[in-house]
Protein backbone atom coordinates (compact mmCIF):
# COMPACT_ATOMS: atom_id res chain seq x y z
CA UNK A 1 0.00 0.00 0.00
CA UNK A 2 2.93 2.36 0.56
CA UNK A 3 4.56 1.86 -2.85
CA UNK A 4 2.25 4.16 -4.86
CA UNK A 5 3.27 6.98 -2.51
CA UNK A 6 6.99 6.29 -2.82
CA UNK A 7 7.08 5.15 0.80
CA UNK A 8 8.76 2.14 2.37
CA UNK A 9 7.28 0.45 5.42
CA UNK A 10 9.84 -0.54 8.04
CA UNK A 11 8.46 -2.74 10.82
CA UNK A 12 9.81 -2.03 14.30
CA UNK A 13 11.31 -4.94 16.30
CA UNK A 14 9.67 -7.82 14.42
CA UNK A 15 11.52 -9.36 11.48
CA UNK A 16 8.92 -12.13 11.27
CA UNK A 17 6.10 -9.62 10.81
CA UNK A 18 8.19 -7.68 8.28
CA UNK A 19 8.62 -10.82 6.23
CA UNK A 20 4.99 -11.92 6.50
CA UNK A 21 3.76 -8.43 5.59
CA UNK A 22 6.22 -8.15 2.70
CA UNK A 23 7.38 -4.90 4.28
CA UNK A 24 10.39 -3.02 3.00
CA UNK A 25 12.40 -3.89 6.07
CA UNK A 26 12.77 -4.12 9.80
CA UNK A 27 14.34 -2.00 12.51
CA UNK A 28 15.77 -3.87 15.50
CA UNK A 29 17.10 -2.69 18.81
CA UNK A 30 19.74 -3.90 21.19
CA UNK A 31 17.33 -6.31 22.91
CA UNK A 32 15.60 -7.60 19.76
CA UNK A 33 16.54 -10.29 17.27
CA UNK A 34 20.17 -9.75 16.26
CA UNK A 35 20.67 -8.12 12.85
CA UNK A 36 22.38 -11.19 11.37
CA UNK A 37 19.44 -13.39 12.39
CA UNK A 38 17.00 -10.76 11.09
CA UNK A 39 18.86 -10.77 7.76
CA UNK A 40 18.39 -14.54 7.47
CA UNK A 41 14.69 -14.13 8.16
CA UNK A 42 13.90 -11.14 5.90
CA UNK A 43 16.40 -11.87 3.14
CA UNK A 44 19.00 -9.79 1.35
CA UNK A 45 16.61 -7.43 -0.44
CA UNK A 46 14.95 -5.88 2.62
CA UNK A 47 16.29 -2.99 4.69
CA UNK A 48 17.60 -3.64 8.18
CA UNK A 49 18.22 -0.83 10.65
CA UNK A 50 19.82 -1.21 14.07
CA UNK A 51 19.60 1.06 17.15
CA UNK A 52 22.77 2.09 18.94
CA UNK A 53 23.32 4.29 21.96
CA UNK A 54 27.10 4.35 22.52
CA UNK A 55 30.40 4.12 20.67
CA UNK A 56 30.78 0.47 21.73
CA UNK A 57 27.33 -0.43 20.35
CA UNK A 58 28.05 1.56 17.20
CA UNK A 59 31.33 -0.27 16.60
CA UNK A 60 29.63 -3.64 17.10
CA UNK A 61 26.85 -2.63 14.70
CA UNK A 62 29.31 -1.83 11.91
CA UNK A 63 30.10 -5.53 11.56
CA UNK A 64 26.43 -6.50 11.19
CA UNK A 65 24.51 -6.99 7.91
CA UNK A 66 22.57 -3.74 8.23
CA UNK A 67 21.65 -0.89 5.88
CA UNK A 68 21.50 1.90 8.42
CA UNK A 69 22.45 2.57 12.00
CA UNK A 70 20.25 4.61 14.31
CA UNK A 71 21.96 6.66 17.00
CA UNK A 72 20.30 8.22 20.00
CA UNK A 73 18.60 9.51 21.90
CA UNK A 74 20.32 12.62 20.59
CA UNK A 75 18.36 14.85 22.96
CA UNK A 76 16.12 14.09 25.92
CA UNK A 77 12.78 12.63 24.91
CA UNK A 78 9.55 11.66 26.60
CA UNK A 79 8.24 9.65 23.63
CA UNK A 80 10.05 6.46 24.54
CA UNK A 81 11.99 5.41 27.63
CA UNK A 82 15.12 3.90 26.11
CA UNK A 83 17.02 3.64 29.36
CA UNK A 84 19.82 5.67 27.78
CA UNK A 85 20.89 9.24 28.42
CA UNK A 86 20.94 11.82 25.65
CA UNK A 87 24.10 11.47 23.57
CA UNK A 88 24.26 14.91 21.95
CA UNK A 89 25.54 15.94 18.55
CA UNK A 90 29.12 14.80 19.19
CA UNK A 91 28.11 11.13 19.04
CA UNK A 92 26.08 11.80 15.89
CA UNK A 93 29.27 13.19 14.34
CA UNK A 94 31.21 10.14 15.49
CA UNK A 95 28.55 7.77 14.14
CA UNK A 96 28.73 9.46 10.74
CA UNK A 97 32.53 9.33 10.75
CA UNK A 98 32.51 5.59 11.45
CA UNK A 99 29.44 4.46 9.50
CA UNK A 100 29.62 6.41 6.24
CA UNK A 101 32.88 4.83 4.99
CA UNK A 102 31.12 1.46 5.32
CA UNK A 103 28.23 2.66 3.19
CA UNK A 104 25.79 2.90 6.09
CA UNK A 105 23.20 5.60 6.52
CA UNK A 106 22.96 7.29 9.94
CA UNK A 107 19.53 7.97 11.40
CA UNK A 108 19.40 10.26 14.43
CA UNK A 109 16.55 9.71 16.86
CA UNK A 110 15.39 11.11 20.16
CA UNK A 111 14.15 14.56 21.03
CA UNK A 112 14.41 15.81 17.45
CA UNK A 113 12.42 18.98 16.83
CA UNK A 114 12.13 21.13 13.75
CA UNK A 115 14.41 23.67 15.44
CA UNK A 116 17.09 21.01 16.08
CA UNK A 117 16.78 18.92 12.91
CA UNK A 118 19.12 21.02 10.76
CA UNK A 119 21.88 20.84 13.38
CA UNK A 120 21.50 17.06 13.51
CA UNK A 121 21.88 16.79 9.73
CA UNK A 122 24.86 19.15 9.81
CA UNK A 123 26.41 16.87 12.45
CA UNK A 124 26.38 14.06 9.89
CA UNK A 125 23.06 12.25 10.21
CA UNK A 126 21.59 11.16 6.91
CA UNK A 127 18.08 11.54 8.28
CA UNK A 128 16.10 12.10 11.44
CA UNK A 129 13.42 9.99 13.09
CA UNK A 130 10.72 12.09 14.71
CA UNK A 131 7.72 11.18 16.83
CA UNK A 132 6.25 13.79 19.14
CA UNK A 133 7.26 16.91 17.21
CA UNK A 134 5.18 15.73 14.24
CA UNK A 135 2.14 16.17 16.46
CA UNK A 136 3.24 19.51 17.94
CA UNK A 137 1.01 21.66 15.72
CA UNK A 138 -2.00 19.33 15.56
CA UNK A 139 -1.47 18.99 11.80
CA UNK A 140 1.07 16.20 11.17
CA UNK A 141 0.84 16.51 7.39
CA UNK A 142 1.75 20.21 7.51
CA UNK A 143 4.49 19.51 10.06
CA UNK A 144 6.07 16.90 7.79
CA UNK A 145 6.03 19.46 4.97
CA UNK A 146 7.77 21.94 7.27
CA UNK A 147 10.44 19.34 8.06
CA UNK A 148 10.96 18.58 4.38
CA UNK A 149 11.33 22.27 3.58
CA UNK A 150 13.73 22.87 6.47
CA UNK A 151 15.87 19.83 5.73
CA UNK A 152 15.99 20.56 2.00
CA UNK A 153 17.66 23.86 2.87
CA UNK A 154 20.35 22.00 4.81
CA UNK A 155 20.95 19.17 2.37
CA UNK A 156 20.62 21.28 -0.75
CA UNK A 157 17.89 19.03 -2.16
Amino acid sequence: MAAPYGATVIVNDRADIARLADAGGVHVGQDDLAPDAARVLVGPERIIGFSTHSVAQLDAALDQPIDYVAIGPVFGTASKDTGYDAIGLTLVEEAARRARPRGLEVVAIGGITIERAADVIRAGATSVAVISDLLATGDPRARVSQYLDRLAQVSGV
